[in-house]
């Protein structure tokens, strides 16, 4: 049965604007080419989607060849003011984009851990507020936000966790309803992480993979068949609860200590670098991602120092070699049962290894397992969260946008 005009004219829109969104602002002739399409329904199709306000010229091409330069159409950037947060245990990160993802506004703020929850909650969504307003948009139409701990996959919400400060599940509340008019979606953050590798970082080309985090705690994102994976109860990659040979005791259902994150952790890497005598000025922050892959970097440092003392190198390397042992006992467990075929090391810790860390990794993986699995080091690090929350954040407002004036 063939398609209705007005059928028609909805699907040749929605591939339109799903072009535009992956391939970036095109030309009529391009558009035509990609689609198959007649030149005239092409002019009608952008003549329709500009008169709606979801597409606009944002350009031209052909400026050194004789005749008429050929318009360049893309999404309609202003169309919506889009935030994303990284809310970390003691921080929160955020930042407010247009519809195409350009960063209007960035902000964070410090939230200490004798705050209390009401006064904490206010900090957070008072930020979000100062920067949408500085971004000048007049109101949020979708907010990411990238947390710790586990999502319930029935209701979207965040489940409560002994482990977490309570301000983390009043915020998701408190800016619903501050914004009433925003579309406010929750994500635990190595998921986010994981999409905003495969989207712009180390995983482009993979279908297929598994992300470890390394940074302040470890934790793990499974992406399979190009879907990512949650669980039956959100906790698909709570790999710091693995019990893993090396540590003094084993894990409980309310602390991870024992488990995995004991010998990956950044508290627990600052303290193999310890034994190795690599300091990096960790101080204050010794339990943090940032201090965790100073030391890396130290170490690389040292290692690959050519006027570095013999016993210096020599640490160096022991210390390398000693944590990618470590973070192989993680990753040959995720390996043995996914064979994802692809480990990228994220996190702060992943990012500051950088290649050399993750050959040591995978040198040390191809002894513990028979499946042959490439480790590649994170492109975006810890910000991959924010990137991740603003990934989800723009195809939630892009998928809304365009639905609601193309329906037949």
């Amino acid at each position: 049965m063939r398609a209705s005009p007005s059928t028609a004219r909805v699907i040749n829109d929605r591939l339109a604007l799903r072009l535009l969104q992956d391939e970036g602002p095109l030309t009529a002739a391009q558009l035509k080419l990609l689609t198959g399409l007649s030149r005239p329904t092409v002019s009608d199709l952008f003549e329709r989607l500009a008169a709606s306000g979801l597409i606009e010229v944002v350009g031209e091409t052909g400026a050194r060849r004789r005749g008429p330069n050929a318009r360049l159409y893309g999404i309609a950037a202003g169309r919506a003011q889009l935030a994303a947060l990284d809310v970390r245990t003691e921080s929160v990160a955020v930042l407010v984009s247009d519809l195409v993802g350009r960063v209007l506004a960035e902000a964070s703020v410090p939230i200490g851990g004798d705050t209390g929850t009401g006064p904490a909650v206010e900090q957070a969504v008072t930020l979000v507020e100062r920067a949408a307003k500085e971004a000048g948009a007049d109101r949020l139409h979708t907010v990411g936000i990238g947390v710790p701990g586990l999502i319930d996959p029935a209701s979207g919400e965040l489940r409560t966790s002994s482990g977490l400060p309570a301000w983390h599940r009043r915020l998701v509340a408190a800016l619903q309803e501050r914004l009433p008019t925003a579309r406010v979606s929750v994500e635990n953050e190595t998921n986010l992480a994981a999409l905003a590798e495969r989207g712009e970082g180390a995983a482009r080309d993979r279908d297929t993979f598994v992300l470890l985090w390394l940074g302040h705690g470890t934790g793990a994102a499974v992406v399979l068949d190009g879907k990512l994976r949650r669980g039956a109860s959100g906790g698909t990659g709570e790999i710091g609860f693995l019990p893993v040979p090396g540590t003094s005791g084993l894990p409980s259902a309310t602390d991870c200590e024992g488990g995995f994150h004991s010998l990956a952790g950044a508290a627990a890497i600052i303290g193999l670098a310890g034994e190795y005598g690599i300091d990096a000025g960790a101080g204050e922050e010794a339990d943090g991602a940032a201090a965790g892959a100073a030391v890396v970097r130290e170490a690389l440092r040292a290692a690959s120092d050519a006027g570095a003392s013999t016993a210096s190198a020599a640490a160096a390397e022991g210390f390398l070699d000693a944590l990618a042992e470590r973070v192989a006992l993680g990753a040959a467990s995720v390996v043995a049962v996914l064979d994802p075929g692809c480990v990228v090391l994220g996190g702060e810790v992943g990012q500051a290894g950088g290649p050399e860390l993750a050959g040591r990794v995978a040198r040390r993986l191809r002894t513990m397992t028979p499946l042959p699995t490439e480790v590649r080091p994170s492109v975006l690090g810890g910000g991959a969260v924010l990137c991740g929350a603003l990934l989800t954040a723009r195809e939630a407002a892009q998928e809304t946008l365009f639905a609601a004036p193309l329906q037949t």
